[in-house]
């Protein structure tokens, strides 16, 4: 490290200008219109591997967009790190709230602003930066490493599940590192550790065999608008407790230890509640904010529709009603077997004025790698000499199903060491990562592959 570090701090500009190339590519996944440049930001991930070192670079082609990949295996008996990122980014609009444009990188204060500087560009350069200091200083790695870079996160990375499939060999290693999260906070450096699950639903009400006029008819059957509210408003008790049979059957609980960690962080109700407008905060009880939103599971309804719902007035009582109702899921729940209660349930405590049909759109499974694990621990001792100061644990409330996908096709756990913030503006205009947690995170990344092999082999830390 003592090479490392000087060759990191001499070459912030350098790193700048690189970053903003990578950007100004205006890889929109989504759009077809960006085919191209989504080719050409392939080529350009590819060119940077093989000038920070790496070997084997390909650029591998799906059914969609391409996949590049690249490795350096030459560290026997050191642990393989499979590093998964992606270049894609989202669409851009609206145009008209950015402050400067979002593939024109610009510096402003503290923060860079551009489109994919956070989620994932920036964070994926990150580690290009810290391997390079590596090969060009001392000429090796302290691991082995595979980087996995894919061009279609943005957009579900629907071609990726196969791929892996058919390249477990390619993909074999010991863990998996994501640098596509954030921190809990600027200033507050956070190793994220589990990530909920989904079970995402549509259920339809029928009542009459057609649209009624609500004069005629109102106060003959039952309104399947009103059935249907009447149904999710007892999805919940008195307490925010979900009253689906069996829902809370195989959640895990929280330990003591991950209960007094969450409380080290720094939040508070109050402004939570004041930042989203919010007169006072709702959920289950028993448990605080951050257990509800990161640690136990959720029902939602999402949205809901049914009847009129134009300009003006049209006095229809309507024959269906429709709802989209997710489940956020944790460690030990099953996305199916929840689905399944659910339409138990609700088929259950439907009333025999109204039909009820349920359907499953799409689930996902939780995912937790153990903060005793040698991955977590090396993140953590990372985190701690990059940043300068202790890091905290944290849960995350969304999803990454890639992260399940490498647990069941692979077998492995996957650290997420994350360097973006809270307030980034992902997928939104000015989206920005910070100069601070860039710099800071390309050393956390450099000492994180120092750190892993004597985690790894249960000894002690390298100096």
């Amino acid at each position: 490290m003592e090479k490392v570090l000087p060759y990191i701090e001499a070459n912030k500009e350098r790193y700048l200008k690189e970053l903003k190339e990578f950007l100004a590519i205006p890889s929109i996944s989504s759009q077809k219109d960006h085919d191209g440049d989504m080719m050409k930001c392939a080529q350009w991930a590819a060119d940077q591997m093989r000038t920070i070192g790496m070997e084997s670079v390909q650029i591998l082609p799906t059914g969609g967009h391409p996949l590049v990949y690249g490795n350096w295996l030459h560290s026997p008996g050191d642990p393989t790190v499979l590093f998964y990122g992606h270049y894609d980014v989202q669409p851009v609009d609206p145009l008209n709230l950015w402050t400067s444009p979002p593939f024109e990188a610009t510096i402003r204060g503290e923060n860079l602003y551009a489109r994919g500087s956070a989620d994932d560009k920036g964070q994926v350069f990150i580690h290009f930066k810290a391997i390079e200091a590596y090969m060009k200083q001392v000429g090796s790695l302290p691991v082995n490493i595979k980087l996995l870079i894919e061009g279609e996160e943005e957009v579900g990375s629907v071609n990726l599940d196969r791929f892996v499939k058919e390249h477990k060999e390619m993909l074999k290693a010991d863990l998996v590192v994501i640098s596509d999260s954030g921190m809990y906070a600027k200033g507050v450096p956070s190793i994220c550790y589990s990530l909920r699950g989904l079970s995402y639903m549509e259920v339809e009400v029928t009542g009459p065999n057609r649209d009624l006029h609500s004069g005629s008819f109102g106060g003959s059957v039952h309104n399947p608008v009103q059935a249907l509210c009447e149904l999710i408003a007892s999805l919940h008790d008195k307490n925010g407790k979900v009253t689906v049979n069996g829902f809370y059957d195989a959640v895990r609980p929280l330990t003591k230890a991950e209960r007094v960690s969450f409380k080290k962080l720094p939040f508070s109700d109050k402004k939570y509640a004041k930042e989203l407008g919010v007169k006072q905060l709702y959920g289950e009880k028993g448990f605080t904010t951050l257990e509800r939103v990161w640690a136990r599971p959720t029902l939602e309804c999402n949205g809901i529709w049914g009847g009129y719902t134009g300009e003006g007035a049209k006095t229809v009582l309507p024959a269906k009603a429709f709802a989209k109702i997710s489940m956020r899921l944790v460690p030990d729940q099953t996305s199916a077997e929840v689905a399944k209660l659910f339409e138990k349930h609700f088929r259950k405590i439907a009333p025999k004025t109204v039909d009820v049909k349920v359907r499953m759109l799409h689930g996902g499974e939780a995912a937790i790698t153990p903060i005793d694990s040698p991955g977590v621990k090396a993140a953590v001792a990372a985190l701690e000499k990059g940043f300068g100061k202790k890091p905290l644990y944290q849960r995350e409330g969304g999803s990454i199903p890639i992260v399940v996908q490498f647990k069941n096709i692979l077998g492995l756990d996957t650290v997420l060491l994350g360097f973006g913030l809270p307030d980034e503006n992902a997928h939104s205009p000015d989206e920005f990562i910070n100069l601070d947690n860039f710099f800071g995170g390309i050393r956390t990344s450099a000492y994180f592959y120092n750190e892993l092999p004597s985690f790894w082999k249960g000894g002690h830390k390298r100096k």
